[in-house]
């Protein structure tokens, strides 16, 4: 049963249950064709991007050897942002989905990954594969909804404390792999639960530490220090260049989850649903955003949040090529794909955060709540 919240025109109120078992088995299929045809191209994409990747930021790290020099500087800076906004999100992100787990290549595989990113490998898997994309959107559920720090939908209870949220989500965007670490480590629940005592947790919160202490010597330590003259600008560099990674992730995460036209759901969805009303779920849970083959490459192919969240560990590079699918199913059945430029899906995203930070205007109106067929509707 799929129960979207907050909604006095149902969404899916003309879906029949079979309906939404054949969009399942519609989209069933797209996938087994895809699985079926991976192959040498789509092994040799994910090679070429690696070693572009790393191309680039060996070369970036190279001319901020001399970036006490102010065009060394901009190009180091620049070549370093854009390397590593690959490695988070086009390789490290798509690599730990498991998207590539069949090539049995050791190297590029999702147990053997280890990202350039604070939060570890294994946590991130954990929160992110497990958690997020099971529970998609499902408030109560999905901790990424919100990051547990916003209030995201009419129906969660509204706190002064939310008065602040369009300034936490600032700050939360500058130092974001920072806060997905936290969030790995669910750290504002366990300590309000007095958890963080718990062996569990503190092994889990060394291992963050570990990591963030590497992440601190490699970029903060070890290659300002091989600059030389050129340190502390080789320094300021390197900080540029993650907080830069980390506003385009925050931007690209927040148009796939937080648009306005994407559904929230009650804990209720997830009882006795089927394979169906998952993908459902996924569909109208998700957004897209449009633009160059050279952007969707920035953003991971996250750009097409919706294919992913159907298909997470499909291949990033096939995601293009079955939108247009996907969209036509869509349009066959009704249903809103949700999807817009950059700048106008940003601008939606932190609509919505302001708008929340606010009390309802007034209650929040609920349809009936009698179940349609295999569906209900009631007041991510």
């Amino acid at each position: 049963m799929t129960v979207i919240q907050n909604k006095t025109v149902n969404p899916i109120a003309h879906l029949t249950a079979e309906d939404i078992e054949t969009i399942g088995r519609e989209l069933d299929a797209i996938r087994a064709r895809v699985v079926a045809d991976r192959g040498e191209r789509d092994a040799a994409y994910i090679r070429r991007v690696i070693s572009t990747q790393r191309k680039l930021e060996l070369g970036s790290r190279v001319v901020l050897l001399f970036s006490l020099f102010p065009p060394a500087w901009i190009v180091g800076t620049a070549g370093l942002t854009v390397a590593k906004i690959l490695e988070n999100m086009e390789v490290g992100h798509n690599v730990l989905h498991g998207q590539w787990d069949w090539m049995r290549d050791p190297k590029i595989h999702s147990t053997t990954w280890e990202w350039d990113h604070v939060s570890p490998a294994d946590q991130w898997k954990h929160s992110h594969n497990e958690l997020h994309h099971t529970y998609t959107n499902v408030l109560g559920k999905d901790n990424d909804l919100g990051y547990g720090i916003m209030r995201v939908d009419e129906d969660q209870r509204w706190h002064p404390f939310h008065l602040g949220q369009p300034l936490w989500n600032f700050i939360n965007a500058c130092f974001f792999e920072y806060g997905i670490a936290a969030y790995d480590l669910e750290l504002g629940r366990n300590l309000r639960k007095g958890r963080h005592k718990k062996p569990e947790f503190r092994a889990r919160a060394r291992a963050v530490g570990r990591k963030i202490r590497r992440q601190v010597l490699k970029d903060y330590v070890v290659h300002p220090l091989l600059s030389g003259p050129s340190f502390l600008h080789t320094l300021a560099a390197t900080f540029t260049a993650n907080l830069l990674r980390n506003l385009w992730s925050h931007s690209v995460i927040m148009c796939g989850h937080f648009p306005e036209g994407v559904e929230t759901f009650s804990r209720r969805s997830i009882e006795g649903e089927t394979r169906g009303e998952w993908y459902l779920r996924q569909m109208l849970g998700s957004a897209n955003i449009s633009g160059s083959r050279l952007m969707h490459i920035m953003t991971g192919n996250l750009s097409f949040q919706i294919e992913h969240h159907l298909f997470p560990d499909l291949p990033s590079n096939r995601y293009q090529e079955i939108a247009p699918e996907v969209r036509a199913l869509f349009d066959r059945y009704g249903l809103k794909y949700t999807t817009g430029s950059l700048p106008r899906q940003v601008f939606s995203a932190w609509r919505k955060v302001v708008r929340l930070s606010l009390p309802n205007r007034k209650a929040p109106r609920r349809v009936d709540d009698r179940p349609a067929p295999a569906l209900a509707t009631s007041g991510v």
